[in-house]
C-alpha cells in the first residue's frame, strides 16, 4: 500500500496490552512432512518505520532485518502506576504481578523450548507469541550494545529484534524447511507517548498534521495558493521547489521538533521569493516594497497525530515479514495489498484444512501471495475508525486498489498534546497513495480522476456496511452474564465508562 517504501496494511486490530500469552498446540495425528509448521509474531503497537528493512533510519533491528532478506517483506500492511498484570501461558496465569524487565526472557524460553519438543515429536504445530513489545511501558532487561546512546524505545526494539532472532534461529535449527514463520504487528506508533512512540516512516498524514497560518491584514488566498504549491512540492521532492511560469521561488526549511523523539512528523517553513513583480496579496506583505524580490513564510505545524487510533496510513500500515525457505521467496517485497483479518484463512489453507461453512470471513487465504505465485490481494479494505473521530468501529475510511476516501478525518493526541479536530466529509477525501503515500494532497473534487473513483467507493461502502447488517445473526445473550455486561466503574480495572 511501488516504488515508496511500501509494506502490508494491517487493518488496525487494538491490544490493550493487558494480557500478555504465549500460545502453542500441537496437531495430533501428522507428520511435519505433511503439514507446515507455522510462527506468528504479532509485535504491539510497533511503527512501519522501526523495522530497518523499511525505513533507512533504523538502526535496531538487525535481525528482523536479516528475516527481510531471506524472506518476503509484504509491501502494502510513560508514566505508569504499577497493576498486577498476569502473565500467562495458554490459559493459566504463571505470574502476577508480571515482571516486565523479565518478559523477553521468558518469551524467548517458552518459545524455544516449545519449537524443540514439538520438532522431536515430529508432528506440525502452532506457535503464537502475542508480544507486549512495543507497547509502553517499555522496559528492557539490560540495555544492549548501541553507539547512539540508550534511549527507552530503542533498547525496547533491540530487545524484541533480539527476541524474535532467538525463535528464528531454533526454527532454523529444528524445522527450517518445515516452518512458515510470520512476524507482524497490530497497528502503527503511540505518538503521544513520545520518546516512547515509534516511527512512521512516511506515512505521515501530512492533510492532519499540518495547519495553515495566515496573518491579520494579509489575503487568505494568496495563502493558500502559495499552499498548493508547497503541498505540490512536497509531493515531488522535499528540495527547492521553483514555480518558473509564476516567478515563484520557493524553499523548504524544516522546524526543530518538539523533541529529539519527535515521531509525528516534521514541521516546515515555507519560504518563498517572488522574482517576478506580481500582486500575490491584496496589501504587500508588511515591511515589504510593491516591487522586486520578496520574501514571504508560511507555517506548518502539528495539529494532532495521524498515528495509532487514527485512520491514516500512519495509524494502519505495520511492518509484515514472511519466511519460510524453499517457499517463500528470497528478498522479495510484495506489492499486494492484504490485513491482519488474512492471517487466520491463510493459516487453516497452509494447514490443509478448510473454514466453517456458513459464515462470513473479511480476510482471504493470501498463501498464494507469500509463495510468490500471485500479487493479488485485496481490492477493497476498509478502515475501522479506532479513537481519533468517529464512532469506535464504524466504517468511514475506505481503501480502493491505491485509492483511499476518508468520510471523517480526525488526528489523535500528539507529543506536544494537540489533537486534530473531528471533521465529517460529504464529499469523501480521496488520495491516490501511489503518488501521496504521505496523504498531503487529496484528488480535487472537480478533477476526472476523482469523478471516476467517487462512485466505486460510494458502491463498496454501501455494499460493506448492507453485509454486515445481513450478517448479524448471532444468537449469543449476554446481558445476562456479569462477566461481560457492560459497565461503567472508574475502580475496576475491565470497565471502560466512555465507551458505555
Amino acid at each position: 500500500m511501488g516504488s515508496i517504501f511500501l509494506k502490508v496494511l494491517l487493518v488496525g486490530v487494538s491490544f490493550s496490552g493487558l494480557l500478555y500469552p504465549l500460545v502453542n498446540f500441537c496437531i495430533s495425528g501428522k507428520t511435519a512432512g505433511q503439514r507446515p509448521n507455522i510462527v506468528i509474531i504479532l509485535a504491539d503497537d510497533m511503527g512501519w518505520g522501526d523495522l530497518g528493512a523499511n525505513w533507512a533510519e533504523t538502526k535496531d533491528t538487525a535481525n528482523l532485518d536479516k528475516m527481510a532478506s531471506e524472506g518476503m517483506r509484504k509491501h502494502k500492511r510513560d508514566c505508569y502506576m504499577d497493576v498486577a498484570l498476569p502473565l500467562y501461558e495458554n490459559l493459566c496465569i504463571v505470574e502476577q504481578p508480571v515482571n516486565l524487565s523479565s518478559l523477553a526472557g521468558k518469551y524467548a524460553e517458552k518459545a524455544v523450548q516449545f519449537i524443540q519438543q514439538a520438532s522431536a515429536s515430529r508432528r506440525p504445530f502452532l506457535l503464537y507469541v502475542a508480544l507486549a513489545h512495543m507497547h509502553v511501558p517499555i522496559s528492557a532487561t539490560q540495555p544492549l550494545p548501541n553507539p547512539r546512546g540508550q534511549r527507552p524505545y530503542q533498547a525496547g526494539l533491540r530487545e524484541m529484534d533480539n527476541l524474535v532472532g532467538q525463535i528464528k534461529d531454533k526454527v532454523d535449527s529444528t524445522a527450517k524447511e518445515h516452518t512458515f514463520f510470520w512476524f507482524t504487528g497490530d497497528n502503527g506508533p503511540w505518538a503521544q507517548k513520545c520518546e516512547l512512540a515509534g516511527s512512521v516512516g512516511p506515512f505521515t498524514g501530512l492533510w492532519q498534521t499540518r495547519q495553515e497560518r495566515a496573518g491579520s491584514g494579509e489575503d487568505v488566498e494568496g495563502w493558500r495558493w502559495m499552499e498548493s504549491h508547497l503541498m505540490l512540492a512536497r509531493r515531488h521532492s522535499w528540495e527547492e521547489y521553483n514555480v518558473a511560469e509564476s516567478g515563484l521561488l520557493c524553499e523548504l526549511v524544516m522546524i526543530p521538533p518538539f523533541s529529539a523523539w519527535d515521531t509525528v512528523g516534521p514541521a516546515y517553513h515555507l519560504q518563498c521569493s517572488i522574482t517576478k513583480p506580481r500582486r500575490l496579496w491584496s496589501q504587500n506583505p508588511p515591511g515589504q516594497q510593491s516591487r522586486g524580490t520578496r520574501t514571504k513564510e508560511m507555517v506548518t505545524k502539528i495539529c494532532g497525530s495521524s498515528a495509532k487510533q487514527t485512520t491514516w496510513e500512519g495509524g494502519h500500515r505495520v511492518p509484515a515479514l514472511a519466511y519460510w525457505p524453499g517457499r517463500v521467496p528470497a528478498n522479495v517485497t510484495s506489492t499486494a495489498l492484504l490485513s491482519v483479518l488474512d492471517i487466520f484463512p491463510t493459516v487453516v489453507a497452509l494447514a490443509g484444512a478448510s473454514l466453517p461453512q456458513g459464515r462470513h470471513f473479511d480476510g482471504l487465504d493470501a498463501s498464494n501471495v507469500l509463495l510468490g505465485r500471485s500479487q493479488m490481494g485485496h481490492r477493497v479494505l476498509f478502515h475501522p475508525n479506532s479513537g481519533a473521530a468517529g464512532e469506535y468501529g464504524a466504517l468511514q475510511a475506505v481503501r480502493l486498489e491505491q485509492y483511499k476516501a476518508f468520510f471523517i478525518t480526525g488526528g489523535a493526541e500528539a507529543c506536544d498534546g494537540n489533537i486534530g479536530p473531528e471533521q465529517r466529509h460529504d464529499l469523501p477525501l480521496i488520495f491516490n497513495l501511489e503518488e501521496d503515500a504521505a496523504e498531503g494532497v487529496p484528488l480535487q473534487t472537480a478533477s476526472a480522476e476523482y469523478q471516476a473513483v467517487l462512485p466505486q467507493v460510494r458502491k463498496v461502502l454501501t455494499d460493506i456496511l448492507q453485509d454486515v447488517a445481513n450478517d448479524n445473526i448471532s444468537q449469543v445473550d449476554y446481558t445476562q452474564d456479569p462477566a461481560v455486561t457492560p459497565c461503567c466503574n472508574p475502580y475496576h480495572i475491565a470497565c471502560r465508562c466512555q465507551t458505555v
